[in-house]
């Protein structure tokens, strides 16, 4: 779980001395749209193949896979070299991600659940904390290339511990297995026609271009090609019980809601903590950090929680809380302390370890040994484009309430602003060439944005909260261990 965890953001703090090497501005993003975009279309393939053949052996070809990209993104000698193997990378990265929650859920009973998970999110969470600090300091004091090269000793003693120790019970499988190929292949192109519509649409090119269109019309082509496919299928990668059944399809939508009210603190808040409250980028980064600290304290107390009121209502709760402290912040007052956001996000990180660990629970728990793992990545699917849905969206209200802002400014100081939310960003860390009056009124604009991005974060909780209300039972249907 750490090495898939901390390569999504391992490589963020590295970028200058990666395009000082090799090149390749204009094009660097990719070194992160393009491992998010593996990861998220190979997760129900993945999930699919280890209900089909095993867990192990799912996890193991994941993890070599990984740290083959690995040594290849190390040797890498341009930008599009590095970009195709962070690809690769992300092909492996997404059968470490998806198995690794299967496998804890096969072993620990429905009581001991919660304490795995909740370690597991802590890896989670220290991981993706750690990887700028980590990447930072390789990038400086060493090379960039260690970056990539760190994974294959953690790997290899990762790789050793599976084959090794983890064993699983023979159970009845078809004598010769089939793959809906087709299918898996239908769902990468969908998927990664999508993905790629959001991610790069109005970076890149224009919303309204040429491009988007294209990928758009892509992505709904391709889908309707999968459903064709799928319903075909004698072993289909996305089954239809998938979104049957009540249990799975409202934990997937409410899950994809959480995925894009994740990033107006992920994103947005260390450009708030740095260019409103003025805090350098470590204290921006514990500002958001204080929020891995509650999630997983809180997500090992949800079970106390959830034996009492159930799984449903213990979710209701948690984004219920999160709802009132995203839609909170906008009352925050302007230039204030560092603490008054932290505290909101040490807040939200406990409502959301009461929302996700249960229903991730639930569901797993809902399906025996042959459909968690398709369970499973169907739900970690979800939340993934969720994410990428929230960062297109937030994006456009943020620049579009920038923009507003920006065309708005007085006259005597419109002259020589910057016109998006980064050049704002860095005119406001180097405030020398700005007057007292613009830096101010840049300031008073980003506080602005950001308020406007929770708003929509809160109703994106609030969409959550309707989700379970009206699809979710109000008790999840709980299969014993010996039916499992």
């Amino acid at each position: 779980m750490a090495l898939a965890a901390i390569d999504g953001t391992i490589v963020s703090t590295a970028i200058p001395q990666i395009v000082g090497d090799l090149g390749g501005f204009s094009v660097f993003s990719w070194l992160f749209s393009g491992y998010l975009l593996a990861v998220t279309v190979t997760l129900p393939v993945y999930g699919k193949l280890s209900d089909t053949f095993g867990r192990k052996p799912v996890l193991v070809v994941g993890m070599i896979v990984f740290l083959g990209g690995s040594l290849l993104c190390a040797a890498a000698w341009n930008m599009a070299a590095l970009i195709a193997f962070r690809v690769l990378q992300g092909l492996g990265g997404g059968a470490l991600q998806g198995t690794v929650q299967t496998v804890a859920a096969d072993l620990y009973p429905l009581k001991e659940r919660p304490k795995i998970q909740a370690k597991l999110s802590t890896v989670w969470a220290v991981s993706a904390v750690a990887g700028p600090a980590l990447g930072g300091m390789l990038a400086g004091y060493a090379d960039w290339r260690w970056i990539f090269l760190v994974n294959l000793p953690i790997g290899a003693v990762a790789l050793w511990l599976v084959i090794r120790h983890l064993r699983e019970p023979q159970r009845a499988r078809a004598a010769r297995p089939r793959v809906d190929w087709p299918g898996a292949l239908a769902i990468f192109a969908c998927g990664g026609l999508l993905l790629t519509a959001l991610v790069q649409g109005g970076v890149a090119w224009p919303w309204l271009s040429a491009p988007s269109a294209a990928f758009f019309a892509g992505s709904v082509l391709c889908a309707a090609a999968t459903v064709a496919i799928e319903r075909r299928a004698t072993e289909p990668i996305i089954p239809g019980w998938v979104w049957r059944r009540r249990t799975i399809s409202a934990v997937n939508l409410s899950l994809g809601a959480l995925g894009l009210l994740m990033i107006a603190p992920t994103v947005f808040l260390p450009t708030y903590a740095q260019s409103v409250l003025g805090l350098g980028p470590v204290a921006a980064g514990f500002v958001l950090s204080v929020m891995t600290l509650s999630w997983p304290i809180s997500s090992a107390l949800s079970s106390r929680v959830y034996t009492r009121t159930g799984f449903r209502d213990c979710a209701l709760i948690g984004m219920g809380c999160a709802a009132l402290v995203l839609l909170a912040f906008p009352l925050l007052p302007y230039r204030g302390a560092a603490w008054q956001p932290a505290l909101l996000m040490l807040a939200l990180g406990a409502a959301l370890g009461l929302f996700q660990l249960p229903l991730i629970i639930a569901v797993q728990s809902s399906v025996g040994w042959s459909e968690r793992g398709t369970a499973t990545a169907s739900i970690l699917f979800c939340r993934q484009v969720g994410q990428s849905v929230g960062a297109a969206l937030f994006g456009a209200v943020a620049n579009a309430t920038l923009a507003g802002r920006l065309a708005g400014a007085p006259a005597a100081i419109r002259p020589g602003l910057p016109d998006d939310l980064d050049s704002v960003a860095h005119a406001l860390s180097h405030p020398a060439a700005l007057t007292a009056r613009a830096t101010d009124y840049l300031r008073h604009a980003v506080s602005t944005t950001v308020d406007h991005v929770y708003l929509g974060a809160g109703c994106a909780a609030l969409v959550a909260l309707l989700t379970l209300l009206l699809l979710a039972p109000r008790r999840f249907p709980i299969r014993t261990e010996e039916e499992n």
